[in-house]
């Protein structure tokens, strides 16, 4: 009968030792998936707790995913949007929301532009089911525990943290980007990476808010514009155009439209450029039928000065600020105005001129433009095509996309996909 036990015993396939780095929204789905695919897993966190960056996330809210239907997550994604098909399909925004509402009870609630939040709107509350999550898989969390060396086994791989040198079969690398720094989420272990054979690309702050170069925004700070559209041009090209809202900031200008362009306006900003922008501020109306309308105006109140005109057009201070930048003094007559002057007023009102001159940096940086090059990546897997055994997920990866849940979507696929590809090696 021992005899018999032994063989037993010896048949038994050891169980893959998974080592997740990074207790972010991709680490901790890496370790649940890993786990669900019974894996033994280790995730390990330099902080005091899991998920301090997603707990600002949404503003607090937690923007968990969107609404769309997958196939039209690919046009969000700035930077290699077909890296992604295998994780966004494989694990996609409907999972997402059935994993939230379903298996971990947290009522969820759309809002415009199809975002996902939870009912409380509280971001707590989604890092609280993840940890019930991983509790119940019993998945090992080492917190206060920065990963200091990753080395090749035998095997596996060996690291070392403040506290202990562990072993695995395999690691997922998922320890962010730059963007806020102050939650972890500050590039060191890029440096990881790099030890053991990976490129990184140029990194740039991406979603960010962007700096202008005229000192006006100050003054208008915390003026929120909507339907408006903001164009950005480097020289003669035009770089991105995005219709919707804007927020005027001390620095600068922020809000969904001008957190977009920085996508694409990051990285020359970054090295030092001047871009040039234009903001149309009547979006809804083509020149002549501005034209027509300020017409009217001048018509039915020909006695008044032109700066009482302005706030039936804008807001007021926001009014005050473009007559000054078109040169049109304000104490002018409507009826004194001349065909020139017009011109001027309309040309400034659908595009008014601003110039930026950089962006507000890592530190308000939403997401990190570049990481891991995607070609260092098997996207059916997430698993390092330099070294096996090694999986990456989330900002690491040179994937980010536009606001709107999108983002979050790229950690919790990739983190999925690369947790269970770890029970395959």
């Amino acid at each position: 009968m021992m005899r018999e036990n032994s063989g037993l015993r010896s048949s038994v396939k050891p169980m893959n030792r998974v080592l997740v780095i990074g207790g972010g929204p991709a680490g901790m789905m890496a370790a649940i998936s890993a786990a669900e695919a019974g894996c033994e897993v280790t995730l390990f966190e330099k902080n005091e707790k899991l998920g301090k960056k997603l707990y600002l996330t949404g503003k607090g809210r937690c923007n968990l995913t969107n609404e769309a239907d997958i196939s039209d997550f690919f046009a969000e994604v700035a930077r290699n949007p077909k890296f992604l098909y295998s994780a966004f399909y494989g694990f996609d925004n409907r999972a997402v929301q059935d994993f939230f509402s379903e298996k971990c009870r947290v009522p969820l609630k759309t809002e415009r532009g199809g975002r996902i939040f939870p009912v409380s709107d509280h971001s707590s509350d989604i890092i609280r089911a993840l940890e019930k999550e991983l509790t119940r898989l019993g998945v090992a969390i080492r917190l206060h525990s920065p990963v200091s060396l990753i080395e090749r086994d035998a095997g596996g791989f060996r690291i070392v943290t403040g506290k202990e040198t562990v072993f695995g079969e395999t690691i997922v690398l998922a320890t962010g980007g730059c963007s806020y720094p102050t939650t972890g989420s500050d590039g060191t272990a890029f440096a990881l990476a790099e030890s053991l054979g990976h490129t990184v690309t140029r990194l740039f702050p991406s979603l960010v808010p962007i700096v202008t170069a005229e000192r006006f925004p100050e003054r208008l700070a915390g003026l929120t514009l909507k339907n408006v559209t903001l164009s950005v041009y480097d020289g003669k090209k035009e770089l991105c155009s995005e219709f919707g809202e804007l927020l005027f900031t001390h620095t600068g200008i922020s809000g969904p439209i001008a957190l977009k362009c920085s996508c694409k306006a990051a990285p020359a900003l970054t090295e030092g450029k001047t871009l040039s922008m234009r903001l149309d501020l009547k979006s809804a109306l083509s020149e002549e039928k501005l034209t027509e309308r300020i017409l009217r105006e001048i018509e039915a109140t020909p006695n008044q000065e032109l700066k009482s005109l302005m706030p039936r057009l804008l807001p007021k201070s926001l009014g005050e600020v473009l007559l000054e930048a078109a040169g049109l003094p304000g104490e002018t007559r409507l009826h004194s105005l001349t065909k020139e002057m017009r011109c001027t007023l309309i040309r400034c009102l659908k595009a008014f001129p601003m110039t930026a001159k950089g962006t507000a940096g890592f530190k308000e940086a939403i997401i990190t433009n570049g990481g891991i090059p995607v070609k260092e990546i098997n996207p059916a897997t997430m698993e390092s095509k330099v070294v096996p055994g090694l999986f990456f997920a989330g900002e690491m990866i040179d994937c980010d996309a536009h606001t709107g849940g999108y983002n979050l979507q790229i950690a919790w696929s990739t983190g999925h996909l690369a947790g269970e590809s770890c029970s395959g090696k």
